[in-house]
């Protein structure tokens, strides 16, 4: 749907929540814990306050913070990223390559799942300083050049109430996520690809959450990057368990709810997903709960 043409209950997801997350920013700054605002977090900007990596299995590592994921599949000493997290996230990066004996050279390629801007964040940096290549679906490719984001189905305002809600928007804003992010140049997949990066995973394309979401499958490891095709804890409500992401961050929930089928059948022991836990009860269950707790 073009501009000119949105209608009301089609959001601008883009303008909206910079808007908030860039609201909260400053409130954050120039506050000191008044009711309805928040002290400014740390920023965790040096590998020194990164934990150390969590190995899901053998040669995936899990990365980020408690509420955005990305990982870091290693190959012969080779390594991709999945997906890029927030802006701010590079020294987490960077802290995880050394306790793993690798520089930022290794990494040769990023895969994102889509590209939207907590998926983005650091890729463009990757792209510059440690020559890797960035893939992604390419329904989403112009997403990741301009960082405009479509409209969603729901208006974020309208999760305000619910202090998870407020908790993400200042991890946007101490973490460099109130600004889009872009990457200049991109290389495309399609759907059923194998890429030619560092454990070879399989795209599945998966549109809903956004035109070009994928997940990829990583089949000699048992490992699905599930990306925001689904997530173990909503978060805007802090809900738990597999579930289609909110109303408010979907281009279109109906068409995410039919993408499920899609991927239900991929054999993977680990989903590992955006935002929250990784599940280790198999994919079709993680489909089988999220059908169960419906839509939020």
């Amino acid at each position: 749907m073009s501009e000119g043409t949105r209608t009301p209950d089609r959001l601008d997801h883009n303008q909206e929540l910079y808007q908030l997350s860039y609201a909260h920013r400053v409130g954050t700054e120039s506050t000191d814990g008044c009711a309805g605002t928040a002290r400014r977090m740390p920023v965790a900007s040096g590998a020194q306050m990164a934990d150390p990596p969590n190995e899901i299995v053998p040669g995936v590592h899990r990365l980020g913070t408690p509420l955005v994921n990305f990982y870091l599949v290693e190959e012969d000493g080779r390594y991709t990223v999945v997906d890029a997290g927030l802006p701010r996230y590079f020294g987490r990066l960077i802290h995880a390559l050394r306790a793993l004996g690798a520089k930022l050279a290794d990494v040769e390629a990023v895969v994102l799942t889509h590209a939207h801007p907590d998926h983005v964040g650091i890729a463009e940096r990757l792209r510059t300083e440690a020559q890797a290549r960035v893939h992604v679906h390419e329904a989403d490719a112009q997403m990741a050049r301009t960082g405009k984001l479509p409209g969603t189905d729901a208006s974020f305002l309208s999760y305000l109430w619910r202090p998870p809600a407020w908790r993400l928007l200042g991890h946007f804003a101490t973490h460099g996520g109130a600004r889009p992010q872009r990457v200049e140049d991109v290389a495309t997949f399609t759907d059923g690809a194998v890429l030619d990066v560092p454990g070879r995973p399989r795209a599945v394309a998966t549109p809903g959450h956004s035109a070009g979401h994928a997940v990829l499958h990583l089949e000699q490891r048992g490992v699905l990057f599930a990306g925001d095709a689904l997530c173990s804890r909503n978060p805007l409500t802090g809900r738990k368990g597999p579930q289609v992401m909110p109303r408010a961050l979907n281009a279109s929930t109906d068409q995410a709810l039919a993408s499920l089928e899609r991927f239900q059948d991929v054999e993977a022991g680990h989903v590992l997903f955006g935002h929250g836990e990784p599940w280790t009860q198999g994919t079709r269950a993680a489909v089988e709960k999220a059908r169960e707790q419906g839509l939020s």
